[in-house]
């Protein structure tokens, strides 16, 4: 790893700590090097705060260093006002001769735009450093501004036998099949994206709750795909999540439900979304070929009788243990952002 990895993979750190906070913007790195050393860090604060490169130069105690300092940055600085100034005229300002950047930025809004100024200002750019890492970082943010759609994550627990629940269960005491540890981790996976989409046979029978409970973050917005409605007496209508039940009003059911669906959550500036269930619902998504990751839990038991799991016909690209449980994740090797 050579020195403008180092601190690009630094940035990265970085901004993972503020991913499930930034939404609808990307969660961006950004650290500043004088002399090999790190003087200045910062991560894209709540949307309408500042953003990462603003953080970070803030950060630096003696403002006299930054113009013999380099700035490293997961994405390409923003070159437009929207919420906040351009991060560009922050850096002219600030009198730093060397940019370093993980990927250019393909909002319409910047798309070299960022780059071309800093040059035209005199300052060394230099782009393309760690580009698999930070297209991986910033998968949310590539998915919504090229494929005009989430990142969709697919999420489910089955059993040995294929089963992902009973046929009969009571609504007022939850048949788990993951265990506790693979559901902390469900919730820990809540709290990083910005949406939840369930059908509402689920709310109907599990009467979930859908939050972060079991860990710090906030709950998601969720979704519920519903062709009659839903009454207001289940638990995700008395607590802190925005709800929106897309029914027949929203939704034609007779079409592409999944195309649809993303569509209306493009519309909503919805960068992220995890489908945890039920199986109709999750299989319209990989009939669609609408989706980026799987993530299913794999239990030793055998359920004999129960609802049907959605059919998949790969092998996961990676196990993991979890107690008794074996985490699944699949990968759609169809989707990439060729145009980074």
């Amino acid at each position: 790893m050579n020195i403008h990895e180092k601190y690009i993979s630094r940035c990265i750190e970085l901004g993972k700590l503020g991913i499930g906070n930034t939404y609808p913007n990307p969660s961006v790195g950004c650290c500043i090097v004088l002399d090999d050393k790190i003087i200045g860090e910062g991560y894209t604060s709540k949307a309408g705060g500042n953003h990462a490169e603003v953080n970070a130069i803030n950060s630096v105690e003696d403002k006299s260093l930054l113009k013999l300092s380099t700035i490293y940055v997961t994405l390409e600085p923003c070159c437009h006002n929207g919420k906040t100034p351009p991060c560009v005229d922050k850096i002219i300002a600030s009198g730093m001769k060397k940019v370093v950047i993980g990927i250019k930025d393909p909002n319409p809004l910047v798309c070299g735009k960022g780059i071309e100024k800093l040059k035209e200002n005199g300052i060394e750019v230099i782009s393309g450093v760690l580009k698999k890492e930070c297209i991986e970082h910033h998968k949310r943010f590539l998915s919504f501004i090229i494929n005009k759609r989430p990142y969709i994550i697919l999420k489910w627990a089955e059993t040995a036998d294929g089963h992902i629940a009973p046929k009969q269960k009571d609504v007022n005491e939850p048949y788990w099949i993951s265990n506790s540890k693979s559901r902390e981790l469900v919730h820990k996976w809540r709290s990083k994206e910005q949406a939840i989409l369930v059908g509402a046979q689920t709310i109907r029978e599990d009467d979930p709750r859908l939050t972060t409970r079991d860990c710090e973050g906030k709950n998601c917005d969720i979704y519920i795909l519903s062709k009659k409605g839903l009454k207001k007496k289940y638990k995700i209508f008395n607590q802190d999540s925005k709800v929106t039940v897309l029914d027949g009003e929203e939704i034609n059911f007779n079409k592409n439900l999944a195309k649809q669906i993303c569509d209306k959550l493009y519309d909503d500036k919805i960068l992220s979304v995890i489908i945890e269930g039920g199986t109709k619902t999750l299989s319209n998504f990989i009939d669609s070929d609408m989706w980026d990751e799987m993530r299913v839990f794999k239990t030793q038991e055998i359920l004999g009788d129960g609802v049907k799991g959605p059919k998949i016909k790969f092998n996961a690209k990676r196990k993991v243990q979890i107690e008794n449980n074996i985490l699944e994740y699949h990968l759609n090797n169809g989707v990439t952002f060729s145009s980074i």
